[in-house]
């Protein structure tokens, strides 16, 4: 099967092993000459983001790196981005990593030019429009997880650190002008990284599908990118060198995050609280909540998830699909309770109290109201599926 192919939906999108080294092409088409390469720490250390640093300086571009990204990005990580954007004279962001590189990197060519705080463009209503669309640099993004799928989103999540709360901020110039998904980059991914991420997409798919919106070429995306999943998580969880699985993987987060602009669900409101105040991995996070959610969700979405479940080969109902999710979460080591990520019930009310108030409440396919958020939690924690 040929793997190499140019997309334009929803953004310009060069996919295939190798491609990385159209990376200085893809900068003078943008108009960046002196890149900002935004990473996390850990990735910044690896010979991968070496080799990309190499491959814009040798041809005759001045890189710069920021690496000042924690796992869940927070205000002063931005800030410190956004400094040194500015001091280095820097005319154009590369956003490479997981969801944190790509978040940050986003955020800082979006803040780099304005002067009002982040926190005012927060994804509500019509607040992007307080931005000033002309100040934001240029955009590539290059993905080196299969998860989050910000490569090809319009927004970042950023943690305000006062509240600790993760807030979406959102404009249209934040979509990255062009994308760089190349599995080669995903190679050295630990498994569990894998599987965390992987599960990301997953839930991505599984909740655009389900929310209530209508919004069918998000949800047939959705419904490709969870066989996508089934299919080939495994796979590249037990061999992180299969690059059809992770050329797979790549293409389901990218769907993934394409299709939630129809909505996501309960899911994502526990995790978003449940990962900024004990900082676990928002993948694993989605991972451990997911059928748990399912079962919440169960009378409002049964039907959808039968037909999806027969066409999945998972039997045509919704226990079919439930049992696969199982399933697949027990292949991949993924913790079966809050318990295996650390996480307790001392914080319960205030997880709840956020969890109703996330943006991504409002399309849950059953109201999640403050009862509805502990029960979620409370199953999440004693395994009760």
């Amino acid at each position: 099967m040929n793997l190499n192919t140019n997309w334009s939906f929803p953004t310009a999108v060069r996919f295939g092993a190798g491609r990385i080294s159209e990376l200085p092409e893809i900068c003078r088409a943008a108009g960046i000459n002196r890149p900002l390469l935004v990473t996390d720490a850990g990735l910044a250390k690896l010979d991968v983001t070496a080799r990309t640093m190499a491959i814009l300086a040798d041809a005759g571009l001045e890189p710069g790196i920021f690496s000042d990204v924690q796992p869940n990005p927070v205000g002063a990580n931005l800030e410190a981005g956004v400094i040194a954007y500015n001091d280095g004279g820097h005319d154009g962001v590369v956003a490479f990593g997981g969801g944190s590189g790509l978040d940050l990197g986003k955020l800082v060519a979006f803040m780099a030019g304005q002067s009002r705080p982040v926190w005012d463009f927060e994804d509500i209503g019509d607040w992007w429009t307080r931005a000033d669309g002309d100040a934001i640099a240029p955009i590539i993004a290059v993905p080196t997880t299969a998860g989050t799928g910000s490569e090809v989103g319009r927004a970042g999540v950023l943690t305000n650190e006062e509240t600790h709360t993760k807030k979406i901020i959102f404009h249209p110039k934040m979509m990255p002008a062009t994308v760089i998904c190349d599995p080669q980059l995903t190679v050295g991914m630990p498994p569990v990284i894998t599987a965390g991420t992987g599960m990301d997409a997953l839930a991505h798919c599984l909740e655009a599908y389900s929310t209530h919106a209508y919004h069918p070429m998000a949800e047939g995306i959705a419904a490709e990118g969870m066989r996508l999943v089934f299919e080939n998580l495994p796979k590249a969880v037990k061999d992180g060198t299969d690059l059809e699985a992770r050329a797979h993987m790549m293409s389901a987060a990218a769907m993934g995050a394409t299709a939630f602009q129809k909505g996501l669900g309960a899911i994502h409101s526990l995790s978003h609280p449940v990962g900024s105040l004990y900082n676990t991995h928002h993948g694993m996070t989605n991972a451990v909540f997911m059928p748990y959610v399912l079962e919440f969700n169960r009378e409002a979405i049964e039907g959808k998830i039968g037909r999806l479940s027969a066409w999945l080969g998972f039997g045509g109902d919704f226990e079919g699909f439930l049992q696969a999710v199982l399933d697949l979460r027990e292949a991949i080591a993924v913790p079966h309770t809050l318990e295996g990520l650390g996480v307790y019930d001392q914080k319960i009310d205030l997880i709840a109290e956020m969890a109703i108030v996330d943006p991504t409440a409002a399309s849950n396919p059953v109201e999640l109201t403050l009862d509805g958020a502990k029960q979620i939690f409370r199953a999440a924690l004693k395994g009760s599926v």
